[in-house]
């Protein structure tokens, strides 16, 4: 008879009241205590939360290979010419390379780099050139691309190729391109 009293309290008391969420345990944790980017902030002399980047500073994952070879088809030619793979060919690193590959690339260039994956076979958007046999919608054919225009392609994207700078760090890039070359052998 008591554990039904007991009971029957509990469950009228629980019920009771639908506005109290009952005991919390470590409020700061629901509560936010940063200042979101839009907000004033007296911590600063201006007042701004959202503050300008040091000069002469580079985000994380960044390079300064970017900022010299720029998103134009001047920065395309002078990363083809100045640009080499800094990163040693060995197994992990192509085998790195591969799996980034088919994560980030296959879906559209595949899974052989013939320009035939799945949202290609959708039929929808056109097929990128094959590395192995295709033209190269800046000039020249697909397999003699160069290191350096392979990184520039994938950092700043072209024609339907969105840019990949904010998804890969450059040595993710890299190893892409290592990648590649190895699809540019495939006949």
């Amino acid at each position: 008879m008591t554990i039904i009293l007991v009971a029957l309290v509990v469950a009228l008391t629980a019920c009771s009241n639908n506005r109290s969420t009952g005991w919390e345990f470590a409020r700061n944790m629901y509560d936010p205590i940063a200042y979101n980017p839009d907000q004033p902030n007296n911590n600063f002399k201006n007042g701004q939360t959202a503050q300008v980047p040091p000069s002469h500073t580079m985000p994380v994952g960044f390079s300064k290979t970017e900022d010299q070879y720029p998103n134009t088809l001047e920065g395309y030619e002078a990363a083809g010419k100045n640009l080499s793979n800094p990163l040693p060919l060995t197994v992990p690193t192509l085998e790195q390379g591969k799996s980034l590959y088919l994560n980030m690339c296959s879906q559209c260039h595949g899974l052989q780099g013939k320009g035939d994956g799945a949202i290609v076979k959708l039929q929808k958007f056109p097929a990128p050139p094959s590395y192995a046999g295709g033209t190269s919608s800046r000039g020249g054919a697909m397999k003699d691309l160069t290191d350096g225009k392979i990184f520039h392609t994938i950092t700043y994207g072209v024609n339907l190729m969105g840019a990949h700078r904010y998804q890969l760090t450059p040595t993710e890039r890299w190893k892409i391109v290592m990648y590649v070359h190895e699809l540019q052998k495939l006949q």
